[in-house]
């Protein structure tokens, strides 16, 4: 398994941080209590590395964005922490913490250093403890993983960022491929551990090169800790309760389920600025692409947004509880770090099938609802086409509730709705009137706040503008306030 480049701790600085921004953080190393034999080993590994320690730390900029860093070197016992390395990148941590800092990590480790066994092991709860001190601040930690990360490090820092990527081609894992051979007796499985892998299953979000990584920080930092910028885009007069439009609620759901309609996605590519970072997975090993996550600004506003993608929902790929489980991901992140959440409802239903209620389909609806409704930070929820079912409802109940002039909402989709009532499904458009599942209906009802009107000459840029401007205009009434309950 190979990497584009291998590079040490030096270069990496080098790489990311501006020029001239340096500021190392680190006090000398004693290493007069170890053993001889283990001291002439800490020199040696000195002199080969051209680093004192497994890890360098301290603060720098990146495109002008202050941020404190902490570097393994593998040159230097193949990037292995020992008392004085945990020592050290807890100390950073805490100082980060203390001043403020975002912080970036770039690990490449082997995991514990065996020549300081237990005692060495142990202190990745303490850096734990530092990092978890440091999130609880709000402050973001954003993770890069190097070829070969493994062991300790992937267990602790390696395993604890608000944004994790890996370079190309990284081995990634618990788990060092030669110990499990060495106790097994056989190869470990070829391409598990392999970077490109485990973002495809949901364990970390993207594969990024060390040379992509000052655009990713930057990008990344500008929602995180960014002020918002003025918005552009216009906004639309919404809809008032009672007025009426030339469009049924039949023809807004033929209209919702058709092609060619905005989306989540259009959302972002008409409407959000340029440098959206999206997440994929649940960070824990699970990925399902009917929900979509980014870090983003919608018309200037930072903000976290999870989505349901229309465009990955069928029924050989229904809308399952891990897209929830993600779902809540997006929910903990924005709660963690302050920042807005925005919620897209646009799902012909969640996962009907076994595999859902054996993944707990049911609990995950009512986990989204529950976190969603003591949420501290401002959220806003989109009602932007289909609103169908459970699976609509776990991304609903919002500070402010926004409805494109087509969205709709309801228990089961009409024909559903028919079959219950009437034994078939040819009453579905009179179900879909009584039940008063349209947009301006929800706005009378209360159930909806703004309702967005939707031009027979809109176009799918149009719509998604439109959606943005009004979602921006909502965050920017609600960004100092908190919700109460």
């Amino acid at each position: 398994m190979g990497t584009t480049h291998c590079w040490t701790a030096r270069q990496l600085i080098d790489l990311v941080l501006d020029d001239d921004s340096y500021d190392s953080w680190d006090a000398p190393v004693d290493i007069s209590g170890h053993p001889r034999h283990y001291r002439a080993e800490l020199r040696e590994a000195a002199a080969k590395a051209g680093t004192d320690e497994s890890v360098l730390t301290g603060r720098g900029t990146v495109r002008g964005r202050p941020v404190a860093f902490v570097v393994n070197e593998f040159g230097f016992l193949a990037g292995s922490i020992g008392v004085a390395a945990a020592h050290r990148i807890a100390a950073a941590v805490r100082r980060a913490t203390a001043e403020g800092l975002p912080v970036l990590a770039s690990t490449s480790s082997g995991g514990t250093r065996m020549q300081e066994g237990t005692r060495a092991f142990v202190q990745m709860v303490e850096i734990s403890r530092a990092l978890m001190e440091h999130r609880a601040a709000g402050l973001p930690y954003l993770v890069h993983l190097r070829h070969p990360t493994t062991g300790g490090v992937y267990a602790s820092w390696g395993s604890l960022g608000h944004v994790t990527v890996a370079e190309p081609g990284a081995l990634v894992g618990f788990l060092g491929p030669k110990v499990y051979e060495a106790l097994n007796g056989q190869p470990f499985p070829d391409g598990v551990q392999a970077a490109e892998n485990l973002a495809a299953k949901g364990v970390i979000d993207a594969v990024v090169a060390a040379e992509d990584l000052p655009a990713l920080v930057d990008a990344a930092l500008g929602v995180l800790v960014g002020p918002p910028d003025p918005p552009r885009l216009q906004r639309r007069t919404p809809l008032l309760a009672g007025e009426r439009v030339a469009h049924d609620v039949w023809d807004d759901i033929q209209r919702t389920r058709g092609t060619g309609r905005a989306g989540v996605r259009e959302l972002l590519k008409y409407g959000a600025a340029p440098g959206t970072i999206r997440l994929r997975g649940t960070d824990e090993g699970e990925r399902d692409d009917s929900v979509l996550i980014a870090l983003t600004r919608l018309d200037g506003q930072p903000c976290v947004l999870v989505g349901q993608d229309r465009s990955r929902q069928s029924a050989s790929t229904p809308m399952g509880p891990g897209a929830l489980r993600e779902a809540r991901r997006a929910m903990r992140l924005a709660e963690e770090l302050g920042l807005p959440l925005v919620t897209v409802i646009d799902t012909p239903g969640a996962e009907l099938s076994a595999e859902a209620e054996e993944g707990a389909i049911a609990g995950e609806i009512a986990r989204c609802i529950a976190t969603l409704v003591t949420m501290t930070v401002p959220t806003v929820s989109v009602i932007l086409g289909q609103g169908c079912g459970g699976g609509a409802l776990a991304l609903l109940p919002a500070c402010t509730v926004v409805a494109a002039g087509r969205g709709w909402l309801s228990p089961l989709p009409p024909e559903g709705a028919s079959a219950i009532v009437y034994g078939d499904v040819a009453h579905a458009a009179d179900m879909a009137q009584a039940q008063q599942v349209g947009a301006l209906d929800l706005l009378a009802a209360g159930d909806v706040h703004v309702v967005v009107p939707e031009l027979e000459s809109d176009t799918t840029p149009d719509l998604a503008r439109a959606v943005v401007a009004e979602v921006a205009h909502q965050l920017t009434r609600r960004k100092r306030t908190r919700r109460s309950h």
